[in-house]
């Protein structure tokens, strides 16, 4: 076939229509009046507002995994620092309590320390201040140890009070502590004077199931004793200053089989929650010696029997 005889324009099947370049020009103009007309018309805002709505639930869906994770990563954070900040609050919630128990302590030991300086300018007889330790080890004993013994002074028999009234005797004393047996002991006994009529009797440590108390012995059936009558120390004894409150009765029972009758008191002193206590000198305890005077300077002492031969001489 001769060559001049061959069609050389394209087939139908690879027809492209217009040349590229004119399609640039015509797109770019199109975009370019669209982005004008928008501007100063805005023709396009309701076409975006259908896009916007039609394409919301994809961008819900598309957000969701990634608002999983990063809210998981933040719980995890949240409930890390609230656990962290719990903790804390209860250290702190715990440490504020313990202060204020220790204030509350300081309070009470205060006010217990100002009552026995109180106490301690009324009374006439000297005393010093103690401390109780702990309570005595023996469970059938009413008894509690001081921080005071032979060296700051203490001596057995002395009288131990508080800031309501007689707690008990000083029994036995050693270096350093002291053992001060209550006054509701069984085998401790005060003689009191009834504030009310000054019947005088003997209160002795209640050892019955009652427990914690004292009883007037031997007071007969008809004596004239009231319920809340006030004891205090008579001062008969040699050991006890008089007129230290002690107890008050609360409670009498006068049966017709027996000429006595029992009473029950109740201690005013802390018997049993006692921390600071004052140790009394007892009453009839000796008094020192005075000191002999100091001979003058430059002037020796004459012996005695140079006294006798001049008393002789004269």
């Amino acid at each position: 076939m001769p060559l001049g005889t061959l069609d050389r324009t394209a087939p139908p099947l690879f027809n492209q229509g217009q040349s590229a370049l004119s399609k640039l020009i015509f797109f770019g103009a199109l975009a370019l009046f669209l982005m004008v007309a928008d501007a100063r018309f805005h023709l396009v805002q309701p076409i975006r507002a259908a896009v916007g709505a039609v394409l919301y639930p994809v961008q819900w869906l598309a957000l969701k995994p990634v608002q999983f994770v990063v809210g998981g990563s933040r719980y995890f954070e949240d409930l890390q620092t609230a656990q962290r900040n719990e903790e804390e609050a209860r250290k702190a919630l715990m440490q504020q309590a313990e202060r204020a128990s220790q204030a509350d302590t300081l309070a009470q030991d205060n006010a217990r320390l100002r009552a026995l300086l109180e106490l301690r300018q009324t009374t006439q007889a000297p005393g010093r201040a103690a401390e109780v330790l702990y309570d005595a080890a023996d469970p059938y004993t009413r008894k509690i140890v001081i921080d005071q013994g032979l060296t700051d002074g203490v001596a057995a028999g002395s009288p131990v009070i508080d800031a309501d009234g007689v707690l008990g005797q000083v029994t036995q004393v050693l270096p350093f502590t002291s053992e001060v047996t209550l006054v509701i002991d069984r085998d401790l006994s005060i003689p009191v004077q009834n504030t009310r009529t000054g019947v005088r009797s003997v209160a002795f440590g209640d050892a019955s199931a009652h427990g914690a108390g004292l009883e007037l012995r031997f007071m007969a059936a008809n004596a004239d004793l009231q319920e809340g009558d006030l004891l205090s120390t008579s001062g008969v004894d040699g050991v006890y200053p008089p007129g230290l409150p002690v107890a008050k009765i609360e409670r009498i029972e006068r049966r017709a089989d027996s000429a006595f009758a029992r009473i029950y008191c109740v201690p005013l002193a802390r018997v049993t929650a006692a921390r600071y206590v004052l140790v009394l000198a007892p009453t009839g305890a000796p008094a020192a010696p005075p000191a002999p005077p100091a001979p003058a300077r430059g002037k020796k002492p004459e012996p005695k029997a140079d006294k006798k031969a001049a008393e002789r001489a004269r």
